[in-house]
């Protein structure tokens, strides 16, 4: 198969001249080809070259007017940009792990030796930029048959490609979701052999790779494979006890993993925000610690929001993932997830609509996407209830703030005028009038006004033995 006529952009041809100077041959290897293959976008391209990585890309780089190279001489690698690509360079080589090192050992090796370290045969293919063949795809292993396929085979024994770098167990199991491709029965159970070994990879390697499975089409594809794998196990157990039945006097609750998986999918369905997926996933991570069986009630899950949303920032930082506003959002939707399912189940009060509106803020509609998500039940009739419940909720909210303004509500009323008008030192009786206020507009009692905040703001400081001082007196 010759490639040339898909090979039109100026740094192929520039790789070619430069290649010929130096007396080393270059090749265009892994997911831009995959991707190439599969009419998919990519900005990135990967060129090795048997010969010096960094040489090529200087001499590449000067003949193309790029100023700046980076070289990553421990590696042997050099990159720069042009226009929207980023290009990477490096000499053909041979790459291993040692038991319990993350660092792999390089070599200088040939084109088929760097073919087999690579993960997959679809990400060996290769083509050629040289002279003789430009164009020509170098395929050793039936990369392009597995391609065809759909299928997702090591270019070696799978035991050695993933106990060598055991990431990529975590990267077959990302091109499966992302690309829906299946993989080959011998490196599925090589993988799940090898899980264990996933323990010498850095938590932000992990997170970027499942991030990315979180970000497919479709994640319960991937999700699943990790959990038959066992690699959930190694760095969110939490989601893997989620699986499960339990049964006491005939009684069972559903299986939680299964629900979660399809809340994740159904969010995918509304919205690509990743930190909202994350949400749907970590919703119900507390309920195994919160379960309970009562006779004559069943099985309960009391409390799991509020214990989910403290198990949220152990969960972010083990996996390197940010401990910033990222993570108080997630933090925020799976402590209210339960709290819109729960105004449909009943006459919502003014009230409480007041106070969802408040708790949530910017994040509002993202929850009422994740509450939607949340609504799995296989019985028909209940689902269609809650729905058309929801939706009234919806309606609610929307009528409750256009008369209130409590969305992203700031109080009329702040600490600065309290101190001011009764001259007080800070100290725990603003707190209080602050918080007073705040619960009365919430409440009803009063409007979101400045007036009526400021007369309710006199009574209630009375109560506390407060007083506007007389002017004799300041």
């Amino acid at each position: 198969m010759n490639l040339a006529d898909k090979l039109n952009h100026p740094v192929f041809q520039t790789i070619s001249q430069e290649a010929v100077k130096l007396n080393e041959k270059a090749y265009v290897i892994g997911g831009f080809v995959r991707d190439l293959l599969l009419g998919r976008g990519d900005k990135d391209i990967d060129i090795v070259c048997e010969g010096s990585g960094s040489s090529l890309a200087e001499a590449v780089a000067a003949a193309m007017g790029v100023e700046k190279v980076t070289v990553f001489k421990n590696f042997k690698t050099a990159m720069f940009r042009y226009d929207d690509y980023e290009i990477e360079f490096v000499g053909a080589r041979k790459e291993s792990y040692r038991a319990h090192s993350r660092k792999p050992i390089v070599e200088d090796g040939t084109l088929e030796e760097d073919q087999q370290r690579r993960d997959f045969t679809i990400n060996a293919l290769a083509i050629s930029l040289n002279p003789g063949d430009f164009g020509e795809v170098v395929d050793p292993f039936g990369g392009l048959e597995h391609l065809e396929k759909k299928l997702l085979k090591t270019p070696l024994n799978p035991d050695d490609t993933f106990s060598d770098d055991p990431l990529r167990m975590m990267r077959g199991v990302r091109f499966a979701s992302e690309l829906g491709f299946k993989i080959d029965s011998k490196a599925l159970k090589a993988i799940r052999r090898n899980s264990p070994r996933l323990e010498i990879v850095s938590g932000e390697r992990i997170s970027t790779e499942f991030n990315r499975i979180l970000s497919s089409p479709k994640p319960s594809l991937g999700l699943n494979l990790l959990f038959e794998t066992r690699l959930l196990d190694q760095f969110l157990p939490e989601l893997a006890k989620l699986h499960g039945v339990e049964v006491k006097n005939g009684i069972a609750h559903k299986d939680n993993f299964y629900h979660t998986l399809q809340v994740v999918d159904n969010v995918a369905n509304e919205s690509d925000n990743l930190w909202l997926r994350w949400a749907a996933l970590l919703h119900d991570i507390a309920k195994p610690d919160t379960k309970r069986f009562f006779p004559g009630t069943g099985w309960t899950f009391h409390g799991h929001e509020d214990r989910g949303a403290q198990m949220v920032p152990k969960i972010f930082k083990r996996l390197k993932l940010p401990l910033d506003h990222k993570m108080k959002y997630v933090q925020k939707l799976v402590l209210l997830h339960l709290r819109p399912i729960a105004l449909t189940k009943e006459e919502a009060t003014d009230s409480a609509l007041r106070r969802l509106l408040f708790e949530a803020g910017d994040d509002l509609d993202d929850l009422m996407i994740l509450c939607k998500a949340d609504i799995t039940s296989k019985n028909e009739a209940k689902v269609k209830r809650y729905l058309e419940n929801y939706e009234r909720v919806k309606e609610r909210l929307v009528e409750v703030e256009e008369k209130d303004r409590i969305r992203n509500w700031q109080p009329p009323i702040d600490g600065k005028e309290i101190i001011e008008t009764f001259q007080l030192k800070p100290g725990p009786e603003i707190g209080q009038i602050k918080n007073a206020i705040k619960e009365a507009i919430l409440d009803g009692d009063i409007p979101n006004e400045y007036d009526a905040a400021f007369k309710f703001m006199l009574n209630y400081a009375e109560k506390l033995g407060l007083k506007i001082p007389s002017k004799k007196n300041q």
